[in-house]
């Protein structure tokens, strides 16, 4: 079932920053340095969004940006041995996945999981 839930302008504002970030992230792919401008974003407005639906938003985003970059600094170590290659591959689609993921929630004024 489909509610249609009203927003605060303060959330209202909060979403709208939430969504940029995962502009940010999915522009990454293109431009790379936009992750790191979002994940200064994240910690910079973290405590803007605590206690709100969007912190969840907030944690997946951190938490897209630095397992990626693990698992981006474990692909190109393995580069060498051609195994990377496909840890590169993985991640790259992990992190799609989530950035859309996020993405749909957000438009759906839905958390990320469950409080």
């Amino acid at each position: 079932m489909n509610e249609v839930v009203a927003l605060s302008e303060k959330e209202k504002s909060a979403k709208s920053l939430t969504a940029v970030i995962y502009a940010l992230y999915a522009a990454a792919f293109l431009v790379g340095i936009t992750s790191i401008v979002a994940i200064v974003m994240n910690y910079l407005k973290k405590d803007e969004v605590a206690g709100t639906w969007l912190e969840s938003h907030f944690r997946w985003q951190m938490r897209t940006f630095w397992y990626g970059l693990l698992w981006g600094v474990i692909g190109m170590a393995g580069v060498v041995v051609l195994v990377g290659w496909a840890v590169l591959l993985a991640n790259g689609v992990w992190i799609i996945y989530r950035i859309v993921k996020g993405f749909l929630n957000l438009n759906d004024n839905k958390p990320m999981y469950p409080a």
